[in-house]
């Protein structure tokens, strides 16, 4: 139908009126778009060539200036575009200083002035382009005078630093000092009264840029889980030669005094052992390990990774080097394996932010300008974290004693105080790593006979990353306590019509060996479909339940597992048989499952979409002169396509929530032929408009792309492009595999508090079937019922709120999207079928 709709559109005289005619005679009329509007809120229009108008009214215009200092990380660029932008949206001065701490010293020409195109493109690049390096000079008074001198000159009494704790803590102590150092530059004579006057207080706000994630307040720091990615990418591929040759390798990664790249990456690869700072093997790490390796290949395994933090310590505090648990690997009269050393070095620190450090910089670099321009002389130096999902202010130094604690109570080995130290998720997934690499090892875990139960695994919808980490730990758990872990192959189509078939059912359990090695593959190994019970026949589901003797069923998927489980729910009055825990573990590229914020695969949809858009931009910006228009999947959730528009920088995103209209279309094709109007070759980068599959009946990639081609005259090219099921992602990131792991075993647990022969209990509790969820930094579990009744658009297929709406916004902002008109909300109903025969709606109460 869409085919044919466009056809219509694209032919010359087909139609007296259409869509695509009204919105030409709309482009070509006068009529001034700076009116435009498009919600209460006042968005300034912007161009690459001049700053927008000021946004918030202010007496005096602030000069504000951003600085990268310490170690790079992924995503500092992203903090600098961001802050550079917002600044000059509000109204701002901005400048950079170049080369951290050292060109605040130095002063002239390493603090620049940047404009609104000097930031363009800078999204995708690593690093950090305006540099970083050591400044033995502003450790003394005299440095920070100088550089308090220079800050003056340039009229700059505001200054956003992203950097480790390190640098925060020096920013900090020059924010305290300031008027001391103000008061000495007057008194030497460096400087006039009257130049001071207007800078007597020095706001200070910082953002936290380190792939070790190690301060404390904050969830994530930029750039942490680039570096994961780095890693898993690496032993991902270490993994194929260690396999061929039946070796082990010693893998070497960062983190000095925080375990947590070690951890994650131990978590998400399925390594066999893992060396942290944090926590060292309880009693003799060296039996432990070996004992671990050598019952792992007794099941077959061909190949050992061990993953040890540069930091790490034994119980005694004693340094654990790669050599020594390579010595001990390769000892002949033990296991006696082939082993190799790894050190990934800077290769961790190197190359683009992924997705989710893109829109993490983005945001708090927003935040950041946000939080300087409402500083007061009484305020506390803050730097912004992301806590429970929400950008916030905090204390800085508050987070940085905090953070030197664990360092301290590792350095006098108190290591249950270290642990305790770190966030809630550092010690579950410890303690989750732990249970998947010892399967079977710990007999003081396993239940006695008559409470180990029969638990069924089946994956509903379409695939998503992370589906096979989730089964491997919920498998893997299962085995630790003694239950049976059931594969049901290919969802419920399989399960209903092929469960008996010869010589293998679709119903069968794991073989752990197989399943040990799911850790980093994408896909679905046991099959999905998107087949609901009720389709299958809910009473061949329910004797089949009853059939294979399940005391519960795990599902993983996305709307469709949702649906299924609510259609289970309602069945239980028919069929007893249905009376069993269930729980959802929500996995879709979408992200539009009720009842939680996150589901799994939609991280990696995000970083191959983001990773599609920069090889396209890179094309875009060859000819200078081209504008892409990406179509995104996502059903009717603008979740893809808002967060990958915030990753890349697009110049629009168009979303089911809000729509699509002639007025907003007509709008951000005047803008963009404005700005390559002004473009004078300046900058290459190019230019990318993202379109939801659903955003609307009529207007797709290729049909918007053909408007800009056409309205362009000659003077631009345009493009569609459709990354399709490349969105689904080969291999999962690894933020996917980490929360697979925790999310699952989490969903065994809560199934196993009901036990066996759970009928009558189940029927009456809500709780008995239920949807895991992350909301913010917490993970619950919400009944089925409650989100059915409460919480679910159920005709669009997603949550009735989205907590990611409000990012539309920033992506308008930092993309310099002119304000715009949005369209009109459908009428339906009766109220539809009046207007239609010209009644006036506002005379009735509809």
């Amino acid at each position: 139908m869409v085919i044919d709709l466009r056809n219509i559109f694209l032919r010359p005289f087909s139609l007296l009126y259409s869509p695509l005619q009204s919105l030409f005679a709309l482009l070509r009329r006068s009529t001034s778009f700076g009116l435009l509007f498009r919600t209460p809120r006042t968005l300034s229009s912007t161009t690459d060539s001049t700053s927008p108008n000021m946004a918030t009214t202010m007496s005096t215009k602030k000069k504000i200036a951003i600085m990268t200092s310490g170690g790079d990380s992924p995503g500092m660029n992203g903090v600098v575009r961001a802050c550079v932008r917002m600044a000059i949206h509000m109204g701002c001065d901005a400048f950079c200083v170049y080369e951290g701490y050292e060109g605040l010293v130095q002063g002239g020409s390493l603090i620049r002035k940047m404009e609104w195109h000097d930031v363009r493109g800078w999204l995708s690049e690593g690093g950090t382009l305006i540099g970083t390096a050591r400044c033995m000079a502003f450790y003394e008074r005299p440095g920070r005078l100088t550089a308090a001198k220079n800050m003056i000159l340039n009229g700059i009494d505001a200054l956003i630093i992203c950097g480790g704790d390190g640098s925060l803590t020096g920013a900090d102590k020059f924010r305290a000092e300031w008027p001391s150092l103000l008061e000495e530059l007057v008194t030497k004579g460096e400087l006039r009264p009257e130049q001071v006057q207007p800078y007597k207080h020095l706001n200070i706000v910082g953002l936290v840029g380190s792939i070790d994630n190690d301060l404390s307040g904050t969830d994530a720091t930029i750039g942490c889980y680039s570096a994961l990615a780095r890693i898993c990418y690496a032993v991902d591929l270490i993994e194929a030669t260690a396999s061929s040759h039946s070796r082990a390798f010693v893998i070497e990664v960062m983190g000095r005094h925080c375990g947590w790249l070690a951890l994650m990456a131990g978590v998400a690869t399925g390594a066999d052992f893992i060396f942290i700072p944090e926590k060292p093997s309880e009693d003799n790490w060296r039996e432990q390990m070996c004992s671990i390796v050598r019952q792992h290949r007794e099941l077959g395994k061909r190949k050992t990774i061990v993953i040890i933090a540069e930091g790490a310590l034994d119980k005694q505090g004693g340094k654990i080097t790669p050599t020594m648990v390579k010595d001990l690997l390769a000892d002949k009269e033990g296991l006696g394996l082939d082993t190799r050393i790894t050190t990934l070095g800077h290769v961790q620190r190197g190359g683009t932010a992924v997705a989710y450090d893109r829109m993490l910089a983005t945001l708090q670099g927003v935040e950041a300008v946000r939080a300087v321009l409402e500083a007061t002389p009484e305020t506390k130096t803050c730097f912004i974290a992301i806590t429970e999902n929400k950008i916030v202010r905090k204390p800085l130094m508050e987070a940085v004693i905090d953070t030197q604690k664990v360092a301290k109570a590792i350095q006098r080995q108190d290591f249950d105080e270290a642990m305790a130290l770190r966030d809630a998720e550092f010690s579950e997934q410890y303690k989750s790593f732990m249970m998947t690499t010892a399967v079977k090892l710990d007999t003081e875990i396993m239940l006695p006979e008559k409470e180990r139960m029969k638990i069924g695994f089946i994956n509903v919808g379409a695939p998503a990353g992370g589906m096979n980490a989730a089964v491997r730990a919920g498998v893997a758990y299962c085995l630790s306590r003694g239950h049976e872990a059931i594969a049901i192959h290919n969802g419920f189509a399989g399960f209903a019509r092929h469960h008996g078939d010869k010589p293998m059912g679709a119903v069968r359990p794991f073989d752990w060996l197989e399943v040990d090695g799911w850790a980093s593959k994408g896909g679905s190994e046991i099959g999905t479909n998107r087949e609901l019970p009720g389709e299958s026949g809910m009473e061949t589901i329910a004797n089949l339940v009853e059939l294979y003797e399940f005391d519960a069923l795990f599902l993983i998927g996305g709307f469709e597992a949702f649906h299924a489980v609510a259609q289970l729910r309602k069945a239980r009055d028919q069929y007893p048989s249905l009376c069993i825990p269930m729980t959802l573990l929500p996995a879709t590229i979408s992200n539009n499952v009720p009842g939680t914020e996150y589901s799994l695969g939609s991280d990696t949809c995000l970083n191959e979409l983001v990773d599609y858009c920069d090889k396209i931009k890179q094309s875009a910006s060859a000819t200078r002169r081209r504008v892409f228009v990406i179509e995104t999947q996502g059903g009717r959730s603008g979740y893809v396509a808002t967060l990958g528009g915030l990753g890349v920088g697009a110049s629009a995103v168009y979303t089911p929530e809000e729509g699509l209209g002639l007025d907003m279309l007509a709008a951000d094709v005047r803008h963009l032929k404005e700005v390559f109007a002004k473009d004078k070759g300046q900058s290459r980068a190019g230019r990318l408009i993202l379109i939801n599959e659903k955003a609307s009946k009529v207007y797709n990639a290729k049909l918007i792309a053909d408007i800009l081609r056409d309205e362009a005259h000659g003077r631009f090219e345009s493009r569609e492009g459709i990354p399709g099921h490349m969105q689904q992602g080969g291999v999962p990131s690894a933020m996917d595999r980490c929360r697979a792991v925790r999310l699952a075993i989490r969903c065994i647990q809560q199934l196993e508090k009901y036990g066996k022969n759970a009928h009558n209990r189940c029927k009456a509790d809500p709780m008995s079937s239920t949807v895991i969820g992350i909301k913010g930094a917490s993970v619950v579990f919400t009944p089925i019922k409650k989100l059915e009744d409460e919480e679910t658009d159920w005709p669009n297929r997603r949550p009735k709120a989205a907590f990611w709406l409000g990012m539309k916004e920033v992506v308008d902002i930092l993309g310099g999207r002119p304000r715009y008109i949005g369209p009109e909300p459908d009428l339906t109903g009766i109220k539809a079928k009046d207007v239609k025969r010209g009644l006036d709606p506002d005379d009735y109460n509809y």
